[in-house]
């Protein structure tokens, strides 16, 4: 009998993780098909029991940007870069709100799914990546919106903007997703130790908001002189960036994104490190 499975040919032998680089992305490859599976159970899942379903992504910017429009537009009277106030909020909410659903979504990996850990093998970065991808498609139903709103208003204004800096979209879409990516695994490993972060992953992201321009253009920040702090976020130069790509104006500068892209990378590097670290034994801990 012994000798029957000593010469039996596996077709997978699963051994653990040895190296702290030794990151298998490979084998995230492998399952896509788990992937895809994943991306529609999230998506599924968020609207089994609701009434209105994907309506809630009409809903939540068009009231985010009813009370962006009256506090800092009407009230506080903030410039928003030439940009029509409707359009620029609701251009920089659209691929905010990306960024905070999937740092929030990805931040809970091992807490939330530590269920299926204990029972199956699979690469776990599926998880995380299955949120951010589930996400496009609730960032596509926003920028739906905002390109209806666009349309409406270039009718109403005989203009409209169209140049080749609309391609700058996918890039900037795809840097989001990395940051919340990266950021979002970083979280995920420190909260099996450490649950506190939970708690203050919602108050973080909501003042980040304020110190990124999503309603504040980055010019009130540079006639207060505080744009160097502003810019040393890195989500500053990728909101200032897609309005530019959309409406030809802001404060874009080539330069601050270029940093962006250094940091994400850095981010999504450090990140998948960690995460490796901690996923051979935070079933232990969580």
């Amino acid at each position: 009998m012994e000798k029957i499975v000593a010469d039996r040919e596996w077709d997978e032998v699963i051994q653990p993780k040895t190296r702290l680089l030794d990151l298998r992305l490979k084998e995230v490859w492998r399952y896509k098909d788990l992937l895809l599976l994943f991306v529609k159970r999230d998506f599924v899942a968020a609207y089994k029991q609701t009434i209105l379903g994907p309506l809630w992504h009409f809903i939540q910017p068009i009231f985010t940007t009813i009370v962006f429009l009256f506090f800092f537009n009407v009230v506080a009277k903030i410039s928003t870069d030439e940009i029509h106030p409707i359009l620029f909020y609701m251009s920089g909410i659209a691929i905010w709100n990306y960024f905070s659903i999937c740092l929030n979504a990805t931040s809970n990996t091992f807490v939330a799914n530590a269920g299926i850990f204990g029972k199956v093998y699979f690469p776990r970065l599926i998880i995380p990546l299955s949120a951010v991808l589930s996400n496009i498609i609730k960032f596509a139903i926003q920028f739906l919106l905002l390109l209806v709103v666009m349309v409406w208003y270039g009718i109403k204004d005989k203009y409209f903007y169209f140049n080749y800096t609309w391609f700058l979209i996918p890039l900037l879409v795809v840097m989001m997703a990395g940051l919340g990516l990266g950021l979002g695994i970083i979280i995920s490993s420190l909260t099996t130790k450490y649950r506190d972060f939970t708690v203050l992953i919602g108050f973080l992201i909501q003042l980040l908001m304020y110190i990124t321009p999503v309603a504040i253009p980055l010019s009130f920040f540079k006639a207060k002189g505080y744009a160097w702090i502003v810019n040393l976020n890195p989500l500053t130069s990728i909101v200032e960036a897609f309005r530019y790509a959309l409406f030809g104006k802001g404060s874009f500068e080539p330069i601050n994104l270029f940093y962006s892209g250094i940091f994400i990378v850095a981010t999504l590097f450090f990140g998948a490190v960690i995460f490796n670290k901690v996923e051979r034994s935070f079933m232990d801990t969580v």
